[in-house]
């Protein structure tokens, strides 16, 4: 294949394009259908990006795809830049809201030599699709081909949309907290491989992590401890905006859970009238759970409950807000009954979808509510039985704070030891008897921070696993083979390498060895 360009002082130089196989680029999550057409496209300092549509943000997703081509390739596209060089190889972005399209997060990717064309129904979809061309561009460039570098991108066309549209995780930063570079950071690495959902754990009886003006010392008492005897910390107003707002510029929704009527420890210590327990009430640094309640008969609880979930519905564009609900040992079941009844009123009132883990399946819920089933199927079968869909993250399978084998540094194993393979290999559409499929909103893998204190540590429970539940929640059932994911995942290394991420080496994955020029670029 010949090409030709015209440089600045108008000699054409003649390029041949080497014939790439579509079909083996190591895409995660693995796209809907893949055809290729052996040939390559042009990336080069010459190439510029353009937008079609009506759809304002898809400017906004052209210039965040420029800046990590530049962050890869060291070279940065224009976008939407005018130019008389027919010769100059496009990437178009182009909106197509009255194509028969699976949902609406569906792209079609056509890729030719001269073209790079990237069709959607929506800007958000157009993101999703730009994450397949971030993986699909070479992590070195081709120095032979021309007297510049270009990077061939291998030709053909994949269409492609998501089997659930809730895909996500959930990260505790009550345990220990996480500062807002953290949080961002793992919401860079969540949406490159397509996860939409961010659960922020923001208290616990350890630590309440987000400022309520109405009720300040819930930061400036509850806030000030964590797991092991650390400072803690907390996210101002302010900060909590910002991460609203980067998880929203990478078309994540973020979720925020306030644990009640247990968990409330941090809570109760701030405000003792808060307190069902009874008990001497001081600061907790430990790990132990099921001691703490709201005394869930007291009308001024749920007042305060009424400004808490008043405040952060008016920071939290997302639709939803989850109450917890999980192991409250030291609530009666009627007392927990009568408080989360009343509790979803509250939500509901300020425009939020209540969700709570599965034991919020015993009370009166409307069917509108989300059960996340984490322990119990039986509670997710009662959850469904009330018309209530379901989020699926079985401790045994999906919870990131588990140990990978004996030998992990960090993490538990109570619920099980979850190696990379056993993460990947289960079926969430049959993994809960009894449960049809347009049932399950989606998949969210949890990660609880009790042992972890850092980004470091964060990163090593949760990659390489959260990898393979991006694509248990995005590919279709027929297009998951460990086999088949496990070489895909050993070529995750550049980028994971290129992101300073500190994931676990598995033994049981053949990580490749990523190329030392990569590795210059990203120093560089």
């Amino acid at each position: 294949m010949v090409i030709g360009i015209t440089s600045c002082n108008d000699t054409r130089e003649e390029i041949a394009m080497p014939s790439l196989d579509l079909s083996e680029e190591h895409l995660i999550p693995k796209p809907t259908k893949m055809v290729t057409s052996n040939g390559s496209f042009r990336l080069d300092q010459f190439t510029r990006i353009v937008t079609q549509g009506e759809d304002e943000r898809l400017a906004e997703v052209a210039s965040f795809l420029a800046g990590k081509i530049d962050q890869k390739a060291g070279i940065r596209p224009g976008v939407n830049t005018q130019t008389e060089d027919e010769y100059d190889p496009i990437i178009l972005l182009r909106q197509l809201k009255d194509a028969s399209w699976a949902n609406q997060e569906a792209y079609r990717l056509t890729i030719s030599r001269d073209s790079l064309i990237l069709e959607v129904p929506t800007a958000e979809a157009a993101f999703r699709g730009v994450q397949t061309i971030r993986q699909l561009i070479p992590d070195v460039s081709n120095d032979t081909l021309a007297s510049h570098p270009i990077w061939p991108v291998a030709a053909g066309t994949i269409e492609d949309y998501p089997n659930f549209g809730f895909r996500g995780s959930m990260l505790d930063v009550a345990r220990h907290f996480f500062s807002v570079e953290d949080v961002k950071k793992y919401i860079d690495l969540l949406a490159y491989y397509k996860i939409n959902v961010l659960h922020l754990h923001l208290t616990d009886d350890q630590g309440w992590r987000i400022e309520i003006k109405s009720w300040p010392k819930l930061t400036e008492v509850g806030g000030s401890t964590e797991v092991g005897g650390e400072s803690g910390g907390f996210f101002t107003q302010d900060d909590y905006k910002d991460i609203v707002a980067y998880a929203t510029s990478h078309f994540m929704t973020i979720i925020p859970e306030v644990d009640m009527p247990g968990h409330t420890n941090a809570a109760s210590v701030s405000y003792p009238f808060l307190d069902g327990t009874g008990k001497p009430l001081k600061l907790y640094e430990g790990t132990r759970v099921g001691f703490s309640t709201f005394d869930t008969r007291k009308d001024t609880v749920y007042a305060f409950i009424d400004d808490v979930v008043r405040e952060i519905s008016a920071l939290t564009p997302g639709p939803y807000f989850h109450i917890g609900g999980d192991e409250s040992h030291s609530t009666k079941k009627d007392d927990y009954i009568y408080f989360v009844n009343r509790v979803e009123k509250i939500v509901r009132k300020h425009g939020k979808t209540m969700v709570g883990w599965d034991e919020i399946a015993e009370a009166d819920v409307e069917s509108s509510s989300i059960a996340q089933f984490w322990a119990d199927a039986e509670n997710a079968t009662k959850a469904v039985n009330k018309g209530m869909k379901v989020i699926l993250s079985p401790a045994k399978k999906a919870y990131l704070d588990m140990q990978y084998d004996t030998l992990s540094k960090h993490g538990l194993h109570w619920a099980a030891y979850i190696p990379v393979d056993t993460a990947y290999i289960w079926n969430p559409e049959t993994y809960v008897p009894n449960i049809p499929k347009d049932r399950i909103l989606g998949v969210e893998a949890p990660l609880w921070s009790e042992t972890i204190s850092n980004i470091q540590e964060l990163e090593y429970l949760a990659f390489p696993r959260a990898i393979g539940y991006a694509e248990l929640s995005w590919s279709q059932e027929e297009n998951r083979d460990w086999e088949d994911f496990r070489v895909r995942l050993a070529h995750q290394t550049p980028y994971l390498d290129m992101m300073d991420v500190s994931y676990y080496p598995s033994p049981r994955i053949d990580w490749v060895k990523p190329p030392e020029k990569s590795r210059q670029i990203l120093k560089d």
